[in-house]
C-alpha cells in the first residue's frame, strides 16, 4: 500500500499528473490537477489511494490526508466509484457536501453527478456523523504532514551521507521540528543527536 509519492512534477492534464521519482513515472488521478500547475517541474508530495481491479490498477492523488480519507469514505459507499468520489471532490461545494450528509439534504446531494435519490439515500445512511471532524481535522493534519515532510527530508540526507536506518531511527522520534525551524536547522540538529549517542 502506498501513502504518499514524492518527486519531481512533469505532466498536468484536465484529469491526471504525472510525478517522477527514482526514474518511474507515476500516472496519478486528481480531482483537480491544475491546482498543482505552479509547481510543475517542482518537488512535490502527493497523498495517494491504490486503487485494484480485476482489469486496472489506479493511482488517485490528494494534497492532503483529510481529502484522501473523505475519497475513501466515499468510494465506501455503494454506488459511488472513484470518479463519482473525485466529482465530488473536484466540487466547489465540497463543504456544502458535508453539511449536506449531515443535514441528510438529499436534494443538495443530488446537485453531484452521479448523485441519484437512491444513491443520495445510500450516502446519508453510511455517512451521516462520520464526517463533521473532516475540517477540523485538516488545519492539523497538514502541520503533522509538514513536520514529517522535513523528518523525511533529513533522514533521505543522513542515509545519503553513510548513515545507517539504525542509527536515523533511533533520534528520529526527537527530531520533531520546532516553530519556523528550516530543514537544515534540523538537520544541525541531528547530527548533534547522533554525535550525541
Amino acid at each position: 500500500m502506498y501513502d504518499y509519492i514524492k518527486g519531481e512534477l512533469t505532466t498536468i492534464t484536465p484529469k491526471s499528473v504525472t510525478i517522477e521519482s527514482y526514474g518511474i513515472g507515476y500516472l496519478i488521478l486528481m480531482a483537480n490537477p491544475f491546482e498543482l500547475q505552479s509547481s510543475l517541474h517542482q518537488t512535490v508530495k502527493l497523498f495517494v489511494h491504490h486503487h485494484v481491479r480485476e482489469d486496472d490498477e489506479l493511482l488517485f492523488g490528494f494534497l492532503d490526508q483529510p481529502t484522501r480519507t473523505l475519497f475513501e469514505q466515499l468510494i465506501s459507499v455503494s454506488g459511488i466509484g472513484p470518479k463519482s468520489a473525485l466529482s465530488i471532490l473536484a466540487s466547489e461545494h465540497q463543504k456544502g457536501f458535508i453539511k449536506a450528509v449531515e443535514t441528510a439534504d438529499q436534494t443538495f446531494l443530488t446537485r453531484f453527478p452521479g448523485v441519484g435519490k437512491k444513491t443520495a439515500a445510500q450516502i446519508i445512511l453510511d455517512l451521516k456523523g462520520k464526517l463533521g471532524s473532516y475540517d477540523s481535522e485538516e488545519k492539523t493534519t497538514k502541520k503533522q504532514s509538514a513536520e514529517d515532510e522535513h523528518v523525511t527530508d533529513v533522514a533521505l540526507a543522513l542515509s545519503g551521507l553513510g548513515y545507517s536506518q539504525r542509527e536515523i531511527d533511533k533520534i528520529k522520534k526527537n527530531l520533531i521540528p520546532e516553530s519556523n525551524e528550516s530543514t537544515e536547522q534540523l538537520l544541525k540538529r541531528a547530527f548533534k543527536l547522533l554525535l550525541d549517542k
